[in-house]
């Protein structure tokens, strides 16, 4: 059977495609709700005791395809959804399962891992000395366990549990949960509406994004499935079950430094009153609220808050600048070093949960000591179909690269981002005094505010590989 994944797909038709979403874990072709979010990073010492454990996990998980349905059944009858658990292995994990090598995930960030000196290296990562001391380790797999409820969540979690051996071990564990801001939508800790622009691979989530917001005219969102999935290599059917690889980060959030830094620059450019808040704008891309501000001065612009935009009426980074996070990480075609095609192979599609626990709101107009400098922060989760080419290009030649975009004029370089980059900040961003002004000043770099804590490359096998695994009496 030829499977064409070089077009995002309609889950409800008669194409044969539709049949890789029967093997697909959950949460990576759409995102599954997790609003309570459990990660467990596990070590294997028994290699059939840790495959049973494995193949005793898909008693507990459902396929992509299952997962759909169940949204169709919330659409139609109100009916709950059951919870989302994931699996992940490591190359570490793949060698404790005894997988012949010509089996395994080849992808060679996926190989090396991520705390490799290679890795830290390339994406200009800290030391691991510095890392939680769960990622010091060597991590064999991880298991997500996600629901819309507390409740609903602990009770799979264990349910899990349940089912480990004492000779898996649980080296750390990770909890998350969605806050929202007074409009409902998902915000980090920096208090900035969060996961827009996402890829869409089914054509029923275009639909509903072109009719149902202000449009996909300016950014078309939709990708074709290679940009997410990948060929199981162990699984029964390398050409029907599919994977995906899975980029998990813990990134700690400095919200007292990163708060400072908006009012330091607000003073910087001499902004007044309400237009102090566009401050934080410049350096993010977004108002809190989401607003872009390459389109708009200020925030408010709701019902819904406008995501179809491109950066072709600001070739000057006027509005929204250049070093400006959402335009480093997502350039839309506007990065000048590639075509748009070429360009938009490095999106990649982003499962992200806050961490933390803290008293003040968010977006309460508080002064930067009321605010955590740390202990909270965002689990940062993507699914790639090639890790280098995606998140490890967007990191190290978008988000770390201070020469990306291209300036048009090539006098100067953006510099790093302000949010993610890792590294010195060497390059004085350049602003425009007033929106859409030429006239432009040049403000010392904030300082990095997010910092990462651990991390690792996973992949998430087909159902398929995971079922077969363990041979099932009877």
């Amino acid at each position: 059977m030829s499977i064409d994944l070089s077009k995002p797909l309609r889950w409800k038709s008669a194409d044969e495609t539709v049949r890789i979403l029967d093997e697909l874990q959950p949460n990576i072709v759409k995102a599954h709700v997790r609003d309570h979010l459990s990660m467990l990073f596990l070590s294997f010492e028994d290699t059939g005791e840790a495959a049973a454990f494995l193949t005793g996990l898909t008693g507990l998980m459902k396929s992509a395809k299952d997962h759909l349905l169940e949204i169709e059944a919330f659409k139609n009858e109100g009916a709950k959804s059951s919870p989302y658990v994931g699996v992940g292995l490591t190359a570490s994990g793949y060698g404790k399962l005894d997988i012949p090598e010509e089996n395994r995930p080849a992808d060679r960030s996926f190989t090396i891992g991520m705390k490799s000196a290679e890795t830290r290296r390339k994406l200009n990562d800290p030391p691991r000395s510095g890392w939680d001391p769960a990622f010091r380790e060597d991590i064999d797999a991880v298991v997500l366990i996600g629901d819309a409820t507390d409740a609903g969540m602990a009770a799979r979690r264990a349910q899990v549990e349940d089912l480990m051996p004492d000779s898996v071990i649980i080296l750390g564990e990770e909890t998350g949960f969605t806050q929202v801001n007074a409009q409902g939508d998902p915000i980090e800790h920096f208090g900035y509406v969060d996961g827009r622009s996402q890829p869409l691979f089914l054509l029923e989530d275009y639909d509903e994004e072109r009719d149902g917001t202000d449009g996909v005219d300016e950014w078309d969102p939709r990708f074709g499935l290679d940009r997410v999935v990948a060929r199981d290599p162990a699984a029964p059917d390398p050409e029907l079950h599919f994977g995906s690889y899975f980029v998990f980060r813990k990134l700690e959030q400095n919200v007292r430094r990163f708060k400072q830094a908006e009012q330091d620059l607000a003073d910087e450019l001499g902004f007044e009153g309400e237009d102090r808040e566009r401050a934080g704008a410049l350096i993010v891309g977004r108002f809190e609220d989401g607003t872009p501000v390459t389109d708009h001065r200020e925030a408010g612009a709701h019902g819904p808050v406008p995501n179809d935009f491109s950066y072709d009426s600001d070739g000057q980074g006027h509005k929204c600048p250049f070093h400006a996070h959402i335009r480093k990480s997502n350039p839309r075609g506007s990065g000048g070093f590639e075509p748009v095609e070429a360009e938009r192979l490095h999106i990649m599609a982003r499962r992200g949960q806050t961490y933390g626990e803290r008293l003040d709101d968010p977006n309460a107009g508080l002064p930067p000591s009321a605010r955590p400098s740390g202990g909270v922060g965002l689990l940062f989760m993507a699914f790639n179909s090639n890790i280098g080419q995606q998140f490890d290009f967007v990191q190290t030649n978008w988000a770390n690269g201070a020469g990306f975009p291209r300036v048009p004029d090539g006098a100067s370089n953006p510099g790093r981002d302000l949010v993610i980059g890792q590294g010195p900040r060497e390059d004085d961003p350049t602003y425009a005094t007033e929106w859409g002004s030429d006239v432009t000043k040049t403000a010392a770099p904030s300082p990095q505010a997010v910092t990462l804590k651990g991390g690792e490359y996973f992949f998430m096998p087909s159902l398929a590989f995971l079922r077969g695994l363990s041979p099932q009496p009877g």
